[in-house]
């Protein structure tokens, strides 16, 4: 089982997007940026490239991550220790078998809802708490890493 880095590239690239419309003033970016005390002199003051190109690296790396936990072949894949050639007869037959199953976009979603839901939210929550961050923005912030999720999982999981 190979790495699909095309469709982790994508998924990264979907975070991009879905900031756009999310974090837009017509969406959440008004609200946003005044729950993080930010304004328009110093967003026009901020190396875009830097923060763009930052932020697809950091998408990157999570739909890294997060093809283990859509793409269920993965598990037995870990379990022959990851070395195709060394495997028993077992395994082929095995990924004969269900190879495909579970590789669709609405599971894959699913996978990146719970993700969402149970580690990013939880992780933006804690921060926010320490942050003195104001409720609106754990929702704002975490609802965007769970959409994104949601989009990432399904794209990973269904792109073969």
């Amino acid at each position: 089982m190979e790495i699909n880095f095309l469709a982790l590239l994508v998924a990264a690239v979907s975070t991009l997007v879905v900031g756009f419309i999310w974090y837009n003033p017509k969406v959440f970016g008004t609200i946003w940026m005044k729950e993080t005390g930010m304004t328009e002199e110093k967003a026009k003051g901020a190396n875009m490239a830097l923060i763009f190109g930052m932020s697809f690296f950091y998408a990157f790396l999570i739909s890294f991550v997060l093809q283990f936990l859509t793409i269920h072949q993965y598990g037995a894949l870990g379990m022959i220790g990851g070395d195709i050639a060394n495997a028993k007869p077992s395994y082929a037959a095995f990924m004969s078998d269900y190879g495909d199953v579970f590789r669709t976009f609405k599971h894959g979603a699913l996978h990146g809802l719970m993700t969402g839901l149970f580690f990013a939210l939880p992780l933006v929550g804690t921060s926010a708490l320490y942050e003195r961050r104001s409720w609106k923005y754990t929702l704002i912030v975490g609802g965007y890493w769970m959409v994104c999720f949601i989009i990432m999982g399904g794209i990973i999981c269904s792109w073969k």
